[in-house]
């Protein structure tokens, strides 16, 4: 029974990967691959950046050429990377495709001024000249084409204004006549000659929506049967990565994960029996359109207005004695560059990778089994062989694939990349950005292998669980990824949040940094109305400069969360409460310590005996200053004051000439001068004294701020 079931898979299987290419005459031919001169491609391997690397080979015999087809955007890329390689006694005589002139170069050699995008007036204004034969409804004339207006006339129905568009000609005998051009006008061109002008100019708008097709032919020269190879990058669509997950029934097994690549076909050739990699990375690339003709502006320079000059003639140079021509380069030698064994004719780009054989398989695919049981999918499956092997390239990450495949033109396949068991322990995840809680698993990627970001299909009970989307995971890394709702299960949130006084104070070389907590707590309220038990994830968010309080773990963390596991027995109800800290810091300098502040960090009890002596001793040494300082702006104001009053007395004694007092007042006013000087010598002197004390106070304050160094946490 168990061999028949894992029979049925395996045909499931097969029939999977055969529905890839459809049935009848879609299917790719042998013909295609061995048409005559035709280089069949070998290797391929795809890269996610829209680009891959192709290798192409073939067995030739004498002088022969071999032809590879492109679309122009491959092309580009193709010249840009192309590597071509004759292996035997032979040489590479030339690569060559065909080039075509960019559509606006070509119609500039036409006589009709149009471009790729012309309207009917534009096409009439080209006319301007021509002899044409028009026929209206109401008359008919022959003549040449004067112009093309766009005029306003009233229509007969609403009296509304509409625009038409009126050819005016003059005919043969002089006249100028005008006509509507409508559905009922029609234009004949006479001119023959320019009507040829106008099949060519329809012959290359219609070509330019042709088949964009560019055939490169290789010439081999040489002798006897050698191989011919061929690589380069070109653009190709980027693969897709698909994942199935099966959910074990029984408690305790790993889950069985399947990876399917989607590889598309949209070259110019079937891909027969080729080896397959796909390197889930991208590595820089562009594109240049080198494959196109260029051609550079060139400045029209007017015609002089005056040519008076008359012809002359100069004497002829003395010849030279010409120079030996130099000796002619050696004959190539075998495996040299350029000719030979081995010699490289055409290359740019990347180096030729070791090539390995393996022989394709050809699998008639019956019916498939309409019911299949997931343990016995899961034994089948689990003893196949895997498909494709991973190894790293360098910081990408390569699936080679075992098997050569065969994919035709045009077409898409599901192909296998790996096929492992894997830890998938099935959770409920919950954030406040959720509107829902959803059903996940937590997967740890023990396979062995990168997995590749891509769609993930879960398969749970026999039935389709849901499905999510996976990024990129290496090896033995572990990630959360939801594939359904979870309506059983319902969370709430309460917050709170409060402020503790200072925990901790700093003190050195003269600043104060004073730490204090900010506290906030979120209670989460979890309630599971199913029959089943369930694992909670719940995803905290994690705040910048928070941290977690208390012995509360996360099980991991990210830039964004701290996730949590809860467990919920059937029809029960849990909670989870997470309290996070912010610690907050203030700077003081102590040289603005008051105190004031020092009575508050007193009431607060945030001061220990050792802070005590040290704001005591910078307190009083403050005051030493604060006591100087007073005695100078004291002296100060004196000297203000003095000056104020001599400026007084000056100004009496210039009012004072010629007065009879004047004598007696004078020396009045002479007298208080001589002792006011008396004591602005003196408070200059004091103040001088007092300047020098206050450094001394001023460097003795910041001795004893360099000398206290304390941390106190409370």
């Amino acid at each position: 029974m168990c061999r028949l079931a894992r029979t049925g898979v395996f045909i499931f299987l097969l029939a999977i990967t055969a529905s890839a290419w459809p049935q009848g005459d879609t299917k790719p031919t042998a013909e295609g691959a061995s048409e005559p001169g035709r280089l069949p491609v070998k290797r391929v391997v795809l890269y996610k950046n829209g680009v891959g690397y192709f290798e192409h080979s073939s067995r030739v015999r004498g002088t022969q050429e071999l032809n590879i087809d492109f679309t122009t955007a491959q092309l580009n890329d193709v010249l840009n990377s192309l590597t071509v390689v004759d292996l035997g006694k032979g040489r590479i005589t030339g690569v060559r495709f065909n080039s075509v002139a960019p559509l606006e170069q070509r119609l500039r050699a036409l006589r009709l001024p149009l471009g790729e995008d012309s309207s009917r007036t534009d096409f009439l204004n080209a006319l301007r000249g021509t002899r044409v034969e028009v026929h209206s409804e109401a008359a008919s004339a022959a003549g040449r084409v004067l112009s093309v207006e766009t005029q306003k006339k009233v229509s007969g129905q609403g009296g509304q204004t509409i625009d038409v568009l009126v050819l005016s000609l003059v005919t043969d005998n002089g006249d100028l006549r005008s006509f509507e051009v409508g559905p009922a006008t029609s234009v004949h061109v006479a001119d023959r000659d320019l009507n040829d002008e106008v099949s060519r100019y329809l012959n290359l708008i219609a070509s330019a929506r042709a088949q964009d097709l560019r055939r490169m032919t290789i010439s081999a020269a040489g002798e006897g049967e050698r191989e011919i190879f061929v690589s380069y990058i070109s653009e190709a669509p980027v693969w897709k990565s698909t994942y199935r997950v099966l959910l074990p029934e029984k408690a305790g097994e790993k889950a069985l994960m399947q990876g399917w690549a989607i590889v598309d076909n949209t070259s110019s050739g079937d891909w027969k029996d080729v080896r397959l990699s796909l390197v889930a990375g991208a590595p820089q690339s562009f594109i240049q359109e080198i494959s196109q003709p260029y051609y550079v502006h060139r400045p029209v320079v007017a015609m002089p207005q005056s040519m008076t000059l008359t012809p002359q003639t100069y004497e002829a140079a003395e010849m030279k004695v010409a120079a030996p021509p130099p000796p002619p380069p050696p004959a190539a030698q075998p495996g040299g560059v350029l000719g030979g064994l081995g010699g490289v004719a055409y290359g740019v780009g990347g180096a030729r990778r070791a090539k390995t054989s393996s022989a394709s398989q050809t699998v008639e695919v019956s019916a498939a089994p309409s019911v299949v049981n997931t343990d016995a999918l899961t034994s089948a499956m689990e003893e196949e062989q895997p498909e494709a092997e991973g190894k790293g390239v360098g910081e990408l990450f390569e699936y080679d694939i075992k098997q050569n495949v065969t994919i035709g033109k045009n077409q898409s396949a599901l192909v296998p990349i790996i096929q492992a068991r894997i830890e998938a322990e099935k959770v409920t995840v919950w954030n406040e950005d959720s509107d829902t809680a959803r059903r996940a698993l937590w997967l740890t990627n023990s396979s062995g292998e990168t997995l590749d970001a891509g769609s993930l299909n879960v398969l749970e009970g026999d039935a389709f669980g849901g499905e999510g989307l996976l990024d990129a995971v290496h090896q033995d890394e572990r990630r959360l990824i939801s594939y359904a709702a979870d309506t059983a299960v319902r969370i709430k949130v309460e917050e709170g949040s409060s402020e503790k006084p200072i925990s901790k104070i700093v003190i050195n070389k003269g600043t104060m940094v004073t730490t204090r907590e900010q506290r906030a707590k979120k209670t989460y309220k979890i309630s599971n109305s199913d029959v089943s038990p369930r694992e909670i994830v719940i995803e905290h968010p994690a705040r910048p400069g928070w941290k977690l309080a208390g012995d509360l773990k996360p099980e991991e963390s990210t830039q964004s969360f701290h996730r949590f596991k809860v467990k919920v027995d059937p029809k029960q109800s849990a909670e989870l409460a997470v309290e996070e800290y912010h610690p907050g810091t203030t700077v003081v300098a102590l040289t603005n310590l008051t105190s004031d502040f020092v009575a508050v960090l007193t009431e607060q009890k945030r001061v220990t005996p050792a802070m005590q002596e040290a704001f005591r001793r910078i307190l009083d040494q403050k005051n030493v200053i604060a006591g100087l300082d007073a005695q100078l702006n004291g002296h100060q104001r004196e000297i203000e004051a003095i000056s104020n009053d001599q400026a007084r007395i000056r100004e009496n004694m210039k009012a004072l000439k010629g007065s009879a007092e004047e004598k007696a007042l004078v020396q009045r006013y002479t007298g208080e001068l001589n002792a006011q000087e008396d004591r602005l010598g003196a408070l200059r002197s004091q103040i001088a004294s007092l300047r020098e004390k206050r450094q001394q106070a001023q460097e003795q304050l910041d001795q004893t701020l360099n000398e206290i160094t304390l941390t106190e946490t409370f």
